[in-house]
């Protein structure tokens, strides 16, 4: 602040951060005119702005109140308060928002639908029983209806929607939660949903219900069929999820091969015959996010194979939105409710697309009038350790700002692609930083030019104007290609960053870690990601801070016999391990009578070793999660093909024997430290361990048992070697974690216990996806320290 308080009889004060659409502008006005203030208080581009007079003691209350007193969505980054020598009359009003000026105020997520919302509209003594669309300042949708900043009605999706004297009455009421809450409405005055009928036919529904459209839903869904529903930021498709031929047909129009659907249940009961929440993980269910979280299940069997095929998991959410309480009211059973849309590519938000895109999918739709105006996807969160880690971050996190570390507040506009998986990008500016919402895999035309939308709007919504763009430095990303393509047009400097570097940025973000601080080893485990040295890596130990970063060991490179094909087909990888740990004569003559043995000797194995000879389509890799198809593909898990990224990876996770864990007396499969004659990077190896493995598949070892010791194993590898190479190099302070790999709960668990009981700081993942979600926004910090720091 510019002045104390306490000297203050007029101010003027600015708030930053999560202020709008949150309900703030009503808590300021209530507290004011409990003090005694007069002024005013108004939405603009930079925040919220209050112009306040009146007792020095009432102002410095105020200040204080400000906040202590918040509403449950708001995020106040920061309270500016000037001293002014202006006066107002009496009384103390909400004015009309401001104009002009480059956004600087975030825009709320959207948020799931509150306790009061939810028991209004079943309560048929209240005016909006049964609306599908009630929402008041503490829910509702925000991102995905906002046109522009600030966040008013007018500049909303729900401008088409004249408020009704009734909501115009409850919107003017400061003592009512619908005070100046931008998204209400009513059956008289707002959006209105509908059922029709994929085929265009008409359709009653009163054959399926006795209420309304909403209510039908539910008596389709009883009766399976697969209904498509237009959700808040995107159209979904729901089923019964304890329907096996529901699932199936789902699961076969979709072209979903293996994937794990997500559920939606309209309780925790429901949700409590399948799966035991933890308090962390039932905190996360409700909320305001409400994401889907995955969930340990008590019996994996007790939901049709194809919900979630061959894992240990399930994906559950709570209602998101009135309409989905109302149409799950009559359910006591979950629902798969996943993204509507075909194959990989995004979710349907036009209501016509989605209609004929869907019609071979959904026999029913349930449209609405409301549109949207972005597109977001479902948020996926899983809790490790008692912490919550996002995996997938969109609606309920995202745009919300995330605030970059000390040492960031004068970096310049910049723009960041991301990577080419789970694509995602990032805008900064003043210290903060907005990763967009998970858009998907860029390999998908449709999914391309999703980000390339996507990228153009937010460049709207927040008047971003980057001085720097940002990319991954592998020549073939498309994200790459466009940002190259970007700065050559716009003639702006670009910074490619190397891509596992910018995963352990973006978890030194996620861990505030400050700019200036000393380099931590980052440990980055994930599929591939382009070296420095022009191979693909994934397995890497790197000393690094924002600036920098320097490979000091990497699991060992084995080919990937084929190239992709290596990733879709896990056998290739076991193969090139074993030849390469082993040496395939030597397997066969130890170990040649094993299943798996004989299921390789199957193979075009001569055709293989020439490709790897001739280096032709089979590239080195230190991909660590190569590794892992292939410890699966030996116990016969995904052997021959796997349907998804991480398939294998996640089946072999769900495979560990809890107990063999735990074990005291048994430490796991082993590797071996390699240091290279020129005296480059440590090599860790895994010889030792597919010894041991293979033994342990000669003596009938179950599988689950296998699977804990390779787990178990890896991770007293890599505490080993963190602490090798602590003695090697000036001794680091933390070991960051991060990639793909460490999505896996065991891997982060054991590993995390190994580097703790070696003296080591871990930090690890929370607000940020491990995955190349968010490559991005480690790539911003990069960049911003690059500039700031000269180098």
């Amino acid at each position: 602040m510019s002045a104390r308080a306490a000297d203050m009889r007029a101010v003027e004060i600015r708030l930053r951060g999560r202020v709008q659409g949150v309900g703030l502008r009503p808590t300021v006005w209530r507290l004011a005119r409990a003090l005694g203030l007069s002024g005013e208080v108004l939405n603009d581009a930079a925040g919220v702005l209050i112009r306040a007079a009146g007792d020095r003691a009432a102002i410095a209350q105020f200040l204080d109140d400000l906040e202590r007193k918040s509403p449950c969505l708001a995020r106040i980054t920061s309270i500016d308060a000037r001293a002014t020598a202006a006066t107002w009359p009496s009384g103390f009003r909400i004015a009309a928002s401001g104009g002009g000026g480059a956004a600087a105020t975030e825009i709320i997520p959207d948020a799931r639908i509150c306790e009061a919302c939810a028991r209004e509209i079943l309560d048929p003594f209240e005016r909006r029983f049964r609306y599908p669309f009630a929402s008041c300042t503490d829910c509702g949708p925000r991102f995905s209806i906002a046109a522009a900043i600030p966040y008013d009605r007018a500049a909303t999706a729900m401008a088409r929607f004249p408020l009704c004297a009734a909501c115009a009455a409850e919107y003017r009421e400061p003592a009512d939660r619908r005070f100046h809450a931008e998204a209400m409405a009513c059956h008289a005055c707002g959006p209105r949903a509908s059922l029709v009928r994929s085929d265009g036919r008409a359709t009653s529904f009163d054959r399926h219900s006795l209420l309304d459209d909403v209510d039908a839903v539910g008596g389709l869904l009883r009766r399976g069929h697969v209904v498509a529903i237009k959700g808040i930021g995107g159209y979904q498709l729901a089923c019964d999820a304890t329907d096996a031929a529901a699932v199936a047909r789902m699961r076969a129009a979709k072209q979903r091969d293996g994937k794990p659907f997500a559920l939606m249940a309209r309780d925790l009961a429901v949700i409590r015959r399948y799966c035991t929440p933890t308090d962390a993980e039932r905190r996360l269910l409700e909320s305001p996010e409400g994401p889907i979280v995955i969930l340990r299940a008590d019996d994996p069997a007790a939901l049709p194979a194809g919900v979630a095929p061959g894992l240990d998991t399930l994906g559950f959410m709570l209602p998101t939105s009135p309409l989905h309480v109302l149409a799950l009211r009559r359910l006591d059973r979950p629902v798969v409710m996943t993204s509507g849309n075909l194959g990989d590519e995004p979710p349907f938000v036009d209501d016509a697309a989605a209609l004929d895109g869907l019609a071979a999918l959904a026999d029913h739709a349930l449209v609405h009038d409301r549109p949207i105006v972005h597109r977001v996807d479902d948020s996926v969160v899983r809790v490790i350790d008692d912490r919550p880690v996002v995996l997938r971050r969109a609606r309920g996190f995202a745009p919300g700002a995330i605030a970059l570390p000390p040492g960031f507040a004068d970096a310049p506009a910049l723009l960041a692609y991301g990577g080419e998986l789970k694509a995602a990008f990032c805008l900064a500016e003043r210290g903060q930083a907005v990763l967009s919402p998970h858009i998907g895999d860029l390999e998908s035309a449709p999914t391309l030019a999703a980000f390339e939308q996507t990228l153009a709007a937010y460049a709207d919504l927040f008047g971003h104007a980057p001085a720097l763009l940002v990319a991954d430095r592998h020549p073939e990303y498309l994200s790459a290609k466009l940002a190259r393509a970007a700065a050559a047009t716009r003639r702006l400097p670009l910074i490619e960053v190397q891509h596992h570097h910018a995963h352990v940025a973006a978890c030194l973000v996620d861990n505030h870690r400050a700019r200036e601080a000393p380099p931590v080893l980052g440990i980055v485990l994930d599929g591939l990601g382009w070296g420095d040295d022009g191979t693909a890596w994934g397995g890497e130990f790197l000393l690094a801070d924002y600036r920098a970063a320097r490979r000091l060991a990497h699991v060992k490179p084995v080919p990937m016999l084929g190239g992709v094909q290596a990733i879709r087909q896990p056998w290739r990888s076991l193969y090139a391990q074993l030849a390469a740990a082993i040496g395939w004569t030597d397997v066969l003559e130890s170990y040649g009578g094993l299943a798996v043995c004989r299921a390789l000797a199957g193979k075009p194995l001569a055709t293989l070793d020439a490709m790897a000879r001739g280096a032709i389509n089979a590239p080195l890799a230190s991909s660590c999660g190569r590794l892992f198809d292939a410890v699966a593909a030996a116990l016969d898990v995904c052997r021959d093909r796997q349907g998804y990224e991480g398939e294998a990876a996640m089946r072999l996770e769900a495979l560990v024997c809890a107990r063999t864990l735990a074990a005291d007396d048994d430490g796991g499969y082993g590797f071996a430290i390699d240091a290279p004659p020129d005296s480059g990077p440590l090599v860790l190896e895994p010889r030792p361990m597919w010894c041991a493995l293979l033994d342990d598949l000669g003596r009938g070892t179950p599988p689950g048992v296998i699977a804990a010791r390779f787990h178990k194993g890896l991770a007293r590898a890599l505490a080993a070697l963190a602490c090798r190479l602590a003695g090697d190099v000036p001794r680091f302070d933390a070991v960051a974690l991060s990639g793909g790999c460490f999505q896996n709960a065991v891997l982060v668990r054991q590993t995390a216990r190994c580097l703790e009981a070696a003296g080591f700081r871990v930090l690890t993942h929370g607000q940020v996806p491990p995955n190349d979600g968010g490559l991005a926004l480690g790539q911003a910090a990069i960049g911003a320290a690059r500039l700031l720091g000269g180098g």
